[in-house]
């Protein structure tokens, strides 16, 4: 797992406060994840789950070492009780599952 401090995303959002970024690889299950822009994709993906300062967090993704990162339907999501990671290890059980995951609620 990666921490990072860099926004995800390529869009006008602003960077979180807080900087708390958790960043891993996933094999995307039959039926892959979700996506705003391009709908389902599939195969070797990555997921970044970045906190905001409203105690939610965006969760974007990617095909591995593409440019392009994605928004997961569902994006943002209530950061749970057990925090971050928590969250973070959720959407990737779901994107292991496939069926077209979308971001915890």
């Amino acid at each position: 797992m990666t921490h990072d401090n860099h926004s995800s995303s390529s869009d006008d959002t602003v960077p979180p406060q807080n900087g708390d970024r958790l960043v891993d690889g996933v094999q995307a299950g039959p039926g892959g994840a979700m996506t705003d822009e391009v709908g389902v994709i599939t195969g070797d993906l990555t997921l970044a789950t970045t906190a905001l300062p409203d105690g939610r967090a965006r969760l974007d993704i990617q095909y591995t070492d593409a440019d392009e990162w994605y928004t997961l339907t569902g994006s943002p999501a209530p950061v749970p009780p057990g925090g971050l990671q928590a969250l973070h290890h959720e959407a990737l059980n779901r994107i292991r599952r496939g069926d077209g995951a979308q971001a915890p609620h």
